[in-house]
């Protein structure tokens, strides 16, 4: 190994020194080995004639992408892979601070859900008061948690935290009326908001980066497939709770509706979102074999969909109204199907690599995206049916915009999907579209939570 480098070559060589150490599947004896070779192939390449820098940049190109490594290393020391990502040792880098800091934020969450049984508030008897609040007293910790991990700057910090203090100001101090519409929407479109306003710590405040916005879409399909594994683990665990006081003559319902139940809730929330970052860099992410699967079945979902509705005759009828989609509860079915294969298509950009050439694949997300515009279509026909015939509401109006915005969401991305397909355009510019929309739900979110009410007199 060289003994004296270039002053600026060893600044180089320590800050690739300390990306390659963030790898969880890397630890301080894999990073000195590497260094070894980095170093060995850089003296190798000074001595052909290449200068310092040259021959660093040269030299990182051929050892190989970082993603590779960590694989490389993980399957041949597999033996301590999962203790790396669980437990820190004692000297190792920052990074092995992430696990006690998400824990602690765990329970932070976990005591913030019970602070409103102090004053009387119990979840089990004053269940809206949660489903009204539940964005504004978990998400901050998640949020802290990235904030945190960043160090961002105090700038950072207020754009993050604004946002929560307003949608708990707006959710508590709204005279909202018994049972009202617009109270529902405020409380779901709540945490659309805030979760986007998350993404904003997520990627440290870089908020014009298509690329960070992309990385946060991906982050958010694999934190919901991570909470969803750790929530049926949770039902396993209530369950076998029950069943073991049970069987000793102890009713332990209590504890579970008022305790396990949503401080576990609150809990995984953070602990979901730390699983997520922890891995990634050691498993292959699973986006690609999520999106391969549900594609094709989604795909066929709103083709055969689209199909029975012309089968079924005219979609409005004269006389009666509409005879396909006369229930409201059709309608917000297929506004969830719609959100979940646009999530679906926003899942499979993420995990693409963007260098690669069409395929079978992106035909079939074509195929897909066409058929949910198709029934947006029938779904938006339906809607101003039932506006004409019984008038505009909150619920109504909310439902319409969504279906607007995702009209020219997923018209823009079956043309860019196209063009792409037969080779016209980048894949860059289908990320673009994509993430060029998640500031137009994070506006239409907050203009339901903040003007809908007010303009519907809080019913």
């Amino acid at each position: 190994m060289t003994a004296d480098l270039d002053p600026q070559l060893e600044q180089q060589i320590a800050a690739w020194r300390e990306y390659v150490g963030r790898r969880q599947a890397i630890d301080g004896r894999d990073v000195d080995e590497l260094e070894d070779h980095l170093r060995g192939q850089i003296d190798r390449l000074e001595a052909s004639g290449l200068a310092p820098d040259e021959a660093f940049l040269v030299a990182v190109k051929r050892m190989g992408g970082l993603d590779d490594l960590s694989r490389e290393f993980a399957r041949e020391h597999s033996d301590r892979l999962w203790k790396q990502l669980v437990m820190a040792e004692p000297g190792s880098a920052p990074r092995s601070r992430a696990l006690p800091l998400a824990i602690a934020l765990a329970f932070g969450a976990a005591i913030a859900v019970k602070i409103p049984a102090l004053f009387g508030i119990d979840f089990e008897s004053d269940g809206d008061f949660y489903a009204r609040n539940i964005a504004v007293l978990v998400l901050p910790f998640l949020a802290a948690y990235f904030l945190i991990r960043h160090r961002s700057s105090a700038m950072t910090v207020v754009a993050v935290a604004a946002p929560f203090a307003v949608a708990a100001l707006v959710l508590n101090i709204y005279p909202f009326g018994t049972d009202a519409a617009t109270l529902t929407l405020a409380a779901i479109h709540a945490v659309v908001a805030l979760w986007i306003v998350t993404g904003i710590a997520y990627a440290n405040g870089d908020v014009r980066s298509s690329r960070a916005r992309m990385d946060f879409v991906r982050f958010t399909g694999e934190w919901f497939v991570y909470f969803v594994l750790i929530a049926l683990g949770g039902a396993v665990l209530i369950g076998l709770t029950m069943g073991v006081f049970g069987a000793i003559g102890l009713d332990a319902a209590d504890v579970v509706e008022n305790w396990l139940l949503p401080c576990g809730i609150a809990g995984a929330v953070v602990v979901a979102g730390w699983l997520v970052e922890a891995k990634q860099s050691v498993i292959e992410n699973i986006a690609p074999v999520l999106t391969k699967l549900f594609t094709p079945l989604f795909t066929v979902l709103l083709l055969a969909f689209f199909v029975a509705g012309l089968v079924q005759g005219s979609l409005v009828d004269p006389d009666d109204g509409l005879v396909m989609f006369g229930q409201r509860d059709m309608l917000i079915i297929f506004d969830v199907v719609l959100v979940v294969v646009l999530a679906l298509l926003l899942y499979a950009l993420s995990a693409r690599d963007p260098l690669v050439e069409a395929s079978w694949f992106d035909r079939l997300q074509l195929v897909m995206v066409v058929a949910a515009i198709l029934v947006d279509l029938l779904v938006l026909i339906a809607m101003v049916s039932r506006i004409a015939e019984y008038g505009a509401s909150p619920n109504k109006l909310a439902s319409l915009g969504l279906n607007l915005i995702l009209l020219a969401n997923l018209a823009g991305a079956a043309w860019l999907q196209l063009r792409f397909v037969i080779g016209r355009t980048r894949f860059a510019r289908l990320e673009r579209w994509q993430t060029g929309f998640i500031p137009v739900y994070l506006a239409w979110s907050a203009v339901i939570l903040v003007v809908f009410p007010p303009v519907f007199g809080y019913r």
